[in-house]
């Protein structure tokens, strides 16, 4: 049984500066820490491997850090989960053609849901990340708003963080800059002070995303055409999976002005290809929505403002959402280049993160279905 002062906390620990300074700060603060470090793949063959997350050498110093803090350290293999759950989902995306965020599929299945189940089997309730976010408490109760240093802020990542989960989730270095972590991580002398920060996917080496979709799926990879809006051939490709939308280089084509990627017609395996301008698009289609607001979206009317981040790292801009039957219709007040299905459309009321889902194509119109 635990009750409302109990100090157990679980820290998941990754082997990095952030994660290993939140164990430090918390056993600081009188909490009882058990640290967790996740296998995730590679089991083995990524053990010498440097500037990855979740395996390998990360795990050997996690495994440091728990001793220099003199805390327990368990590591968990949850390859399977995460083979099923983030590997399998961003192969099949990019099949689909999308460009999926296997970070954000990782926070919402393996790292969020199942290690607060592991927690609670442990009879420990709570769980602590380095994500740099901050939980506020509100007047309906847990809000998740983004970092105070913006450049950090991991908020887009973590959209799919239910009310439950946030009410037993805490983030330490959300209040802090990455700065202020190195320094902690010095005073508390951990023999990861100076690792530099993981790069990339974890499980993508050197970033090249296309080579493990095609070893996971042989058969789903065929050449096809690239094609302006007009349906005139440039040239082919190999693969729709070597392009996202918003690409410029590597294209394969050229044209009077420079062509962007406008969007993937992965049935008819095309790659459609235009001018700059044309990548503008004013509707955004959202499903698998999570919402963390007691105030939902209307379904009809004038919609409700909001500011909505279309990519990680793309500043958020004004809207105004709809809710519909399989998620939400949004309306940005100024097209947006570059949105891409398979990347997530994440609410913001400030610095709060109100939820978030999917990007789909085609759009929704307002008031569909």
């Amino acid at each position: 049984m635990t009750g409302p002062n109990d100090k157990r906390i679980v820290v998941a620990m990754s082997g990095g500066v952030d994660s290993s300074v939140v164990a430090a700060l918390l056993k600081e603060q009188g909490h009882e820490v058990v640290g967790i470090t996740l296998q995730l793949y590679d089991h083995g063959a990524a053990t010498q491997r440097k500037g990855a997350c979740c395996a390998g050498q990360d795990i050997h110093d996690a495994r440091r850090v728990a001793d220099r803090l003199g805390i327990p350290h368990y590591v968990l293999d949850y390859e399977d989960r995460f083979r099923r759950d983030v590997i399998d989902v961003f192969a099949d995306s990019y099949v689909k053609g999308e460009t999926p965020i296997p970070c954000a599929l990782c926070n919402q299945t393996v790292k969020f849901r199942d290690l607060l189940a592991t927690a609670q089997d442990l009879g420990i309730p709570n769980v602590a990340t380095g994500h740099y976010v901050r939980r506020l408490d509100g007047p309906d109760g847990p809000e998740l708003h983004g970092a105070v240093e913006a450049g950090r802020d991991q908020s887009y990542f973590l959209f799919g963080t239910t009310g439950a989960q946030l009410a037993r989730l805490s983030f330490p270095l959300g209040a802090l800059t990455k700065d202020a972590t190195r320094a902690l991580a010095r005073r508390f002398d951990l023999p990861v002070a100076a690792k530099p920060d993981s790069q990339d996917i974890c499980f993508v080496p050197n970033g090249r995303y296309g080579d493990l979709v095609r070893r996971l799926r042989p058969g789903a990879i065929e050449p096809g055409e690239i094609v302006t809006e007009d349906g005139t051939v440039l040239g082919r490709h190999e693969g729709v999976i070597d392009y996202t939308v918003g690409q410029r280089k590597g294209l394969g084509v050229s044209g009077e002005t420079p062509l962007y990627v406008l969007r993937i017609e992965a049935e008819r395996r095309r790659v459609v290809v235009g001018p700059r301008a044309a990548l503008g698009e004013s509707r955004v289609a959202v499903h698998g929505l999570n919402w963390l607001d007691r105030v939902g979206l209307p379904a009809d009317g004038a919609g409700r403002a909001v500011r909505v981040k279309l990519r990680s790292a793309s500043p958020a801009v004004a809207a105004r959402a709809w809710g519909v039957a399989n998620g939400a219709a949004v309306e940005l007040d100024e097209p947006q280049l570059g949105v891409a299905p398979g990347q997530a459309c994440v609410f913001y009321d400030g610095s709060r993160v109100l939820g978030g889902g999917w990007i789909a194509r085609p759009a929704i119109q307002r008031g569909a279905a």
